[in-house]
């Protein structure tokens, strides 16, 4: 996640408060999924972006999950995901992301 990215996330943070806002990514792997996931719940783990050291704890899920695909409309879905949802390892990022907000609910980190 870009540090312009991070920047936007802490404004958007300050303006509405955490509990009123829901990440998701898009990200095409499930290390790049863990990585965005954890930046917006523990922090930057690179230590090198606005969000270093901040735990945001947002609530984040990926595009290809199924609590975010059922409220997606099919044509949306198929004009702007489509056959990325076909080649893309689904359930692995699924897990990846998952395992991020077990980290949050959980307090560990």
């Amino acid at each position: 996640m870009d540090l312009h990215t991070q920047e936007a996330i802490i404004k958007l943070v300050d303006q509405h408060g955490k509990d009123e806002l829901l990440v998701v990514l898009g990200a095409p792997d499930p290390e790049s999924a863990e990585i965005a996931a954890e930046t917006v719940v523990l922090g930057d783990p690179s230590y090198a972006g606005p969000l270093a050291g901040t735990q945001l704890g947002l609530d984040v899920y990926h595009i290809l999950e199924d609590e975010i695909r059922g409220d997606v409309p099919d044509d949306v879905w198929e004009d702007e995901i489509g056959v990325m949802s076909d080649v893309l390892d689904a359930e692995g990022i699924a897990t990846a992301v998952s395992a991020m907000r077990a980290k949050a609910g959980d307090g560990s980190g």
